[in-house]
């Protein structure tokens, strides 16, 4: 079940994430300017901001299983849709559309991982499911372009919908229950997890988290050009090695969490990292260190910053238990989103007016200012305690 969570997040990811590889192909396919094309390459993501929370109520109530093949599957019709319309504007429609569809393996893929494995197993099985944006757009930037070169735009949103297609299929196709257990876990009966203030601060935790990663995700290869003088390439490679390396730490990360049963001291201790590395970062802007020290700590950055993700995001779910998981990682996706869609822009700004070195002091303040949000006291040594446990402990258990 984890392998078809990460193989729905791989498929969609290719036509949600990747139509940006493209861009150029888009600008000539529609004769429209950059600007135009950009929104156009990244129109999925305006129907993810809209959709995540809804199939997260959905997956809830029906389970996994029907929100992966059904949202899935229609992203797939939704881009073969596209391939025959030519209006600049209903192509973005469609998109829209498709993204919207498509976020449902975000949600459903981390509710598999709640469902399906005990908590010491949850830590691995998170960061494994996290690899899967890691692997889609490996596949996309090796498959994308060529496709594009060979036949057009076309081409390329065929292959999305056929990516689609196949993943919507194999959710279809096989078994989605755990023993014993029923699709939908009685959401409507069950009191909102948003009553304790750790599931907020796990959620705010992780929005603050997002401003560095973007600064070094988006900025990152640009630096390297003009600041250091590197190949697009040679720079673009860097960035590729350090997404692997992301993808493993990302896995060790979620083993030391399961075998420690604890979930924010580790993230505390990775945003410590963080900070750290990103000191260093803002200090090399600055030259006081050996010149090679830059693109180093680049990279360790682009590591570092996403190390913690797979434990906000798997502590949100086990807040959440059962009836809630759904929404509440819907929402915890859908904050994240907006936060990075809010924050590269004027990150832009902010380094095209001063310097790379104060985008990268914005996001190492941020994660400073983020260590008093982790929520350290949500947890004891096991597993994550539960709203139920934590009020037990403050006002004692109730009489049996």
């Amino acid at each position: 079940m984890l392998g078809l969570g990460v193989n729905a997040h791989a498929s969609v990811t290719l036509g949600l994430f990747g139509l940006p590889l493209v861009m150029p192909d888009i600008q000539r396919d529609f004769h429209v300017s950059l600007p135009v094309a950009a929104v156009i390459g990244n129109a999925p993501g305006i129907g993810i901001l809209f959709a995540l929370v809804a199939w997260g109520v959905l997956a809830d109530r029906r389970g996994e299983r029907l929100v992966l093949a059904a949202g899935v599957g229609t992203a797939a019709v939704c881009f073969l849709t596209a391939v025959f319309v030519r209006a600049p504007w209903a192509v973005v429609l469609l998109l829209a559309l498709a993204g919207a569809a498509g976020s449902a393996a975000m949600v459903g893929g981390g509710r598999i991982v709640l469902r399906w494995f005990e908590p010491p197993e949850r830590g691995v099985a998170m960061g494994l499911r996290q690899v899967s944006y890691t692997l889609g757009m490996a596949l996309a930037g090796f498959l994308l372009p060529a496709v594009s070169a060979a036949h057009g735009l076309p081409g390329v949103l065929l292959v999305c919908s056929g990516f689609c297609l196949s993943a919507a299929l194999l959710a279809g196709l096989l078994p989605g229950e755990p023993p014993g257990q029923p699709a939908g876990q009685g959401a409507q009966r069950a009191a909102s997890p948003y009553r304790d203030r750790a599931l907020w601060r796990v959620h705010g935790t992780s929005a603050l988290h997002v401003v560095p990663q973007i600064v070094v995700s988006t900025y990152g290869v640009a630096c390297l050009v003009n600041v250091y003088g590197w190949d697009k390439v040679h720079a673009g490679q860097l960035f590729g090695a350090a997404a692997i390396g992301g993808a493993v730490v990302r896995i060790a990360v979620g083993r030391w969490s399961d075998r420690t049963g604890l979930r924010m001291r580790p993230l505390r201790i990775i945003t410590v990292t963080a900070a750290a590395v990103l000191t260093l970062l803002v200090v090399a802007q600055a030259g006081a260190v050996h010149p090679a020290a830059g693109p180093v700590t680049l990279a360790l950055a682009a590591v570092i910053t996403v190390a913690g993700n797979g434990l906000a995001y798997l502590t949100a779910g086990e807040l959440a238990g059962p009836g809630w998981a759904g929404r509440v990682l819907g929402t915890h996706n859908g904050i994240q989103n907006v936060v990075a869609l809010v924050s590269a822009p004027l990150l832009g700004v902010l380094i095209a007016r001063t310097g790379f070195w104060a985008g990268f002091a914005a996001g190492l303040a941020l994660c400073l200012l983020s260590l008093p949000v982790i929520p350290l006291g949500s947890e004891r040594g096991g597993e994550p305690a539960t709203p139920r446990e934590r009020h037990d402990r403050v006002h004692g258990a109730p009489r049996r």
